[in-house]
């Protein structure tokens, strides 16, 4: 073999000796990105950007269930960067991704806002976005659920309520109108009429209030609330009512404290379970309202001594148009929709509604609202610019006699 072939072995070789070595680099680098992409926990550019933009509660979280990122709407969640994921539920879905899934979807229950608020229903789903890491997607559809059960159920509830009340207008117009002849028939049949008209008008009500708090997730008049004012304005509605019941309502508890939310319609609450609490009390009972603060709850528990609710009864109170004794609800005329309001009507300021209740002993409802810190007026007092003009008003003024005073006679 002359030189010429040894340099042509000898550059073939150091061909093939060269193409192993950068092909053993190469697989080297790849090896080395899989694995420093697989243990990475980087997240990929743009992610963060995307996050901010969405409306819908978001998050990335590494194979260890840490949150890495998150939309600004997730923190109504209890979600926090940095912080431990958690649901269960959220977690098996994870495990599906990192299993080989490239995508998971389905519906669950998660915790929004500081307790006692409800879980809220949510559609989430998990995309791989790397392979540790993965991108949870939580879109709230309690609203959505909630009016769709709300069309379900009113068709077939408010058909069948409305056809009793009804009926029996058309019966006592029918019967009027046989005894034209006979005027005191006739005054029996128009008072059962008004009746019956009274109470399809306070069905009808009651119906449309019901709606417009299931309908909507939005508070029309959202202010500071003193908790004082709304027992009192409960308080005093029903006054006339516990009067001529022959029972009596006591306050008491805590003073001056403050829950977030529409006075009305918190007033609309507690007034209906002190009309419960009236209709189901004995003739010269007391109904105790009391107030407390617990763990930054206002609990106001209305408390009668009537008699009570069973066990069985107890899960279906707050269910429309359901009534534990219809005997003694059409002797009251209750409707069946005062509880539901009272549940709907707290719901909606993130709150809950506890019964404790046993029969022959009485039963305690109990409305539970995050409390919030008293209002601080910090408007300046305005200076008096006519004082002089004032006392000379004020002097022209006669002076009331104690006996007007007495019977509540100023002007």
């Amino acid at each position: 073999m002359d030189s010429l072939q040894l340099a042509l072995l000898a550059l073939l070789a150091g061909i093939v000796i060269g193409g192993s070595l950068a092909a053993l680099v190469v697989t080297s680098l790849r090896v080395r990105d899989r694995a420093r992409a697989e243990t990475s926990r980087e997240i990929p550019e743009g992610v963060r950007e995307v996050l901010q933009g969405m409306d819908d509660a978001a998050l990335v979280v590494d194979a260890s269930f840490t949150v890495l990122a998150l939309s600004p709407s997730a923190a109504s969640f209890n979600f926090a960067r940095g912080g431990s994921l958690a649901s269960e539920e959220l977690r098996d879905a994870i495990r599906v991704i990192r299993g080989g899934q490239s995508s998971w979807s389905g519906s669950l229950r998660l915790q929004r806002g500081a307790p006692p608020a409800e879980p809220r229903l949510v559609a989430a789903r998990a995309t791989r976005i790397s392979p540790r890491l993965t991108l949870l997607v939580l879109h709230d559809i309690t609203e959505r659920e909630r009016v769709e059960q709300m069309r379900r159920d009113f068709v077939a509830n408010t058909s069948h309520e409305l056809k009793t009340p009804v009926g029996a207008v058309s019966l006592l117009a029918e019967a009027i109108e046989s005894a034209a002849d006979d005027p005191p028939q006739v005054r029996i049949f128009a008072t059962r009429l008004s009746a019956e008209a009274s109470r399809l008008a306070q069905l009808t009500s009651r119906i449309l209030n019901l709606s417009r708090l299931q309908a909507s997730d939005e508070l029309t008049d959202e202010r500071d609330v003193a908790i004082d004012e709304v027992v009192a304005s409960a308080v005093d509605a029903n006054a006339i009512l516990a009067d001529s019941a022959g029972v009596s309502v006591v306050r008491g508890g805590e003073r001056g404290l403050y829950v977030r939310g529409d006075a009305q319609v918190l007033g609309e609450a507690v007034g209906n379970l002190i009309a419960n609490a009236i209709a189901y009390s004995p003739r010269g009972s007391k109904v105790g309202v009391g107030i407390t603060l617990t763990d930054a709850v206002v609990e106001i528990a209305v408390t009668d001594r009537g008699i009570g609710i069973g066990e069985g009864d107890q899960e279906r109170v707050f269910e429309r148009f359901y009534r534990a004794d219809p005997a003694r609800a059409r002797r009251t005329g209750g409707t069946g929709l005062g509880l539901a309001i009272v549940k709907h009507a707290v719901q909606r300021h993130g709150g809950e509604v506890r019964l404790w209740s046993r029969p022959g002993r009485g039963s305690t409802f109990t409305i539970r609202l995050p409390a919030v810190d008293a209002p601080v007026d910090d408007r300046p007092e305005r200076p008096d610019r006519r004082p002089k003009r004032a006392r000379k008003v004020a002097t022209t003024v006669p002076a009331a006699s104690p006996s007007r005073i007495e019977n509540g006679d100023t002007a």
